[in-house]
């Protein structure tokens, strides 16, 4: 990865129920381009400073229109807004967030050309972009976190952003990039990971039929799920589960409960247990935010 200047601009500002959605461009390398929304509401203060979350996405919902709620009259992103509970950015800017909702690298505007309408609208290409990384020595999962990394870099330089008060939550592959973000980039204070935090062995190995971003060569020889998520321990970190949820393994919640008690431990070595939380809600895999909308509203507004 290769740092560049950000050079942002915009592409237009549209006016939603209750707030601003600007389309925006950074150069997060060389040559190397990711749009993203930025959910604005309405109302702030020329000088108010705002508590910032990045929204990312996972697959099957359009890269970041699901996360904005964007369904552009397209019944199949409709579904998927609908069955994921995908909206959480729009959900997150109603509750007095600054949301930042980037396309991955594969996805959306970002996916090859083939993929990005037409009857792949929902599909990704970040399988074949793994594939080729791989025997570069590289794989996706740095490359996207390298690309919030850059989006950190960006939300810092804006004149109504709280770098103080600075998150991430996403779901499924979201969840994957929030994990990454938040365990390699200590200037997120809280992480949000819903649908994506288990042990790898059941979820990722044995339960081989996930996309091939998730695979970091090597990474289970030495570390699991909870090893990743105890670099976060010393910060904030919500898990959501659903206890209908496949991608949990064979064992199910057996599976999730020894990951989640891994960053519990570091935590109390951290003296910081409080800040760690798990909710096991009935359902499927989806969006929740029953609870970790308002535990994340408590960390940045002091509210309950």
């Amino acid at each position: 990865m290769v740092p560049c200047a950000l050079n942002p601009r915009s592409a237009g500002v549209e006016h939603m129920d209750g707030y601003t959605r600007e389309k925006m461009f950074i150069e997060t390398e060389p040559g190397v381009i990711m749009p993203f929304y930025v959910l604005k509401p309405e109302g702030v203060l020329p000088g108010d400073k705002l508590p910032a979350v990045i929204a990312p996405h996972g697959h099957a919902g359009g890269g970041k229109s699901a996360v904005c709620g964007i369904d552009d009259g397209d019944e199949r992103l409709k579904r998927a807004i609908r069955e994921f509970n995908y909206a959480y950015g729009a959900q997150f800017v109603r509750e007095g967030f600054l949301v930042f909702c980037p396309d991955a690298r594969g996805f959306g505007e970002r996916a090859e050309k083939y993929r990005q309408s037409g009857e792949y609208l929902l599909d990704s290409s970040c399988a074949l972009l793994n594939a080729m990384a791989l025997p570069l020595g590289m794989n996706v999962t740095g490359m996207w976190t390298w690309d919030l990394m850059r989006l950190v870099d960006y939300i810092l330089t804006r004149d109504d952003a709280d770098g103080a008060r600075l998150n991430c939550a996403g779901l499924s592959g979201g969840g994957l990039q929030t994990l990454w973000l938040a365990a390699m980039d200590e200037r997120v204070g809280n992480a949000v990971v819903s649908g994506y935090f288990y042990g790898y062995r059941q979820a990722l190995l044995e339960l081989n039929n996930n996309c091939s971003c998730n695979y970091v060569p090597g990474l289970w020889e030495w570390a699991d799920m909870g090893d990743i998520g105890a670099l976060i321990a010393g910060r904030g970190l919500f898990v959501e589960t659903g206890d209908g949820d496949p991608l949990n393994g064979a064992d199910g919640l057996d599976n999730v409960y020894p990951q989640v008690e891994i960053v519990r431990e570091a935590a109390r070595l951290l003296k910081n247990e409080e800040s760690v939380r798990h909710h096991v809600f009935a359902g499927p895999h989806r969006w929740c935010g029953e609870q970790s909308v308002p535990w994340l509203k408590e960390r940045n507004f002091g509210l309950k």
